[in-house]
């Protein structure tokens, strides 16, 4: 595609998102790999929240969480979801459609060691995104789990990350007068090779 060419140029579209990123992050004030997680409930009603993006890898975008969460079942029961990547900074944004499975081994170990020690205590701690009687009570029990885990807890087995590997990727910019420039890349099935689209604004 001849007009593919300055910030969109590239045969591989994880390069071209970590180029964004790490564009992105010396401009944006906070959290660069910010995304809005979008999920659905068994009965199809939709969801989103803001979550980190750890890694882009070759194939796939890898975030972690609580399993036991909302975003956690939700997940599991679809295997699919969605996010945005939003960069007021610069102006541009990545969308990313796919299926969703689980890292739960060596990968999410190594990153959950990587997180500080009161990260690592509050994964142990909360049951996230069921009902909390008072903040006093979530700070006993990170108390009372500080005594059990000690100063190095192992990755807890309802923690980990979750892998996207995506069947759209659209890459998205700013112009003059709302005349964006956006280009998809889609494929039906994870094998099959990408074709990128210029879509209008």
């Amino acid at each position: 595609m001849t007009d593919r060419t300055g910030i969109f140029a590239g045969d591989d579209p994880f390069e071209i998102a970590r180029r964004w990123l790490a564009e992105a992050e010396p401009e944006e004030v906070n959290d660069p790999n910010a995304v809005a997680l979008a999920t659905v409930d068994a009965s199809g009603m939709p969801n989103a929240r803001m979550v980190l993006l750890k890694e882009i890898e070759d194939d796939a975008f890898v975030f972690y969480t609580n399993y036991g969460s909302a975003k956690g079942r939700e997940v599991e029961a679809t295997q699919k979801a969605a996010f945005v990547m939003h960069w007021k900074s610069l102006r541009r944004q990545i969308r990313v459609r796919g299926h969703v499975s689980r890292e739960e081994g060596e990968q999410a170990d190594a990153y959950f060691a990587s997180r500080s020690l009161k990260s690592r205590l509050g994964a142990w701690a909360s049951d996230q995104s069921q009902p909390l009687e008072s903040r006093a009570n979530l700070m006993a029990k990170v108390a009372k789990v500080t005594v059990q885990q000690g100063s190095a807890p192992n990755r807890p087995s309802f923690w980990g990350g979750f892998r996207i590997a995506p069947v759209e990727i659209e890459f998205w910019a700013d112009g003059a007068f709302r005349l964006h420039d956006r280009f998809v890349w889609r494929r039906e099935a994870l094998a099959d090779r990408w074709k990128i689209t210029r879509l209008n604004p």
